[in-house]
C-alpha cells in the first residue's frame, strides 16, 4: 500500500486517505474522506490493538480530538507477520485538513505501548491543481 508510513517498535502503520466528492457537498461546507489503514506486526509475539486517539485539523486550524475503544468496532489481535486493515471516514468542515494519532496496544504478556499513526494530508483536489 503507497501513502503515509510510520513505525513504532516493529509494528508499521500505513494510512492511504481518498477525497470523496460523491458524497461531498462544497456548497455546503462538507468535505468527506475515506482512508484506508494497515497495521502490521513485526514483532515476535501477537498484539491487540485496545484504543485510538485521532487529532484531526481542519484548514481554518480547528481541532478534534477522538479516543476511543478499538477501530470500527474491532480490538483486532494481530499476530507476528500478519497485517490487518480496516477503512473508515472523516468528514470536515474545509477543503483539506490534517490527521494524525496512535493506537493503544497491548502484548501477549500484558506489556501496553502507543504506536504512532502517520501525520496525513486530507486534500479534496489533488497536489499540484489551481484553484
Amino acid at each position: 500500500m503507497s501513502g503515509y508510513r510510520a513505525e513504532t517498535h516493529g509494528i508499521v502503520v500505513r494510512v492511504r486517505p481518498t477525497y470523496l466528492s460523491q458524497q461531498s457537498d462544497p456548497a455546503a461546507g462538507r468535505w468527506v474522506w475515506s482512508y484506508e489503514v494497515e497495521i502490521e506486526n513485526g514483532r515476535a509475539t501477537a498484539i491487540q490493538l485496545l484504543t485510538r486517539h485521532w487529532v484531526i485539523t481542519d484548514a481554518g486550524g480547528r481541532v478534534e480530538e477522538v479516543k476511543g475503544a478499538g477501530v470500527v468496532g474491532e480490538q483486532p489481535v494481530i499476530g507476528p507477520s500478519e497485517v490487518h486493515r480496516y477503512t473508515s471516514g472523516c468528514p470536515l468542515g474545509t477543503a483539506s485538513g490534517t490527521m494524525v494519532g496512535s493506537y493503544g496496544i497491548v502484548e501477549a504478556d500484558g506489556s501496553a505501548m502507543d504506536v504512532e499513526i502517520p501525520a496525513f494530508s486530507l486534500d479534496s483536489q489533488p497536489r499540484g491543481a489551481l484553484n
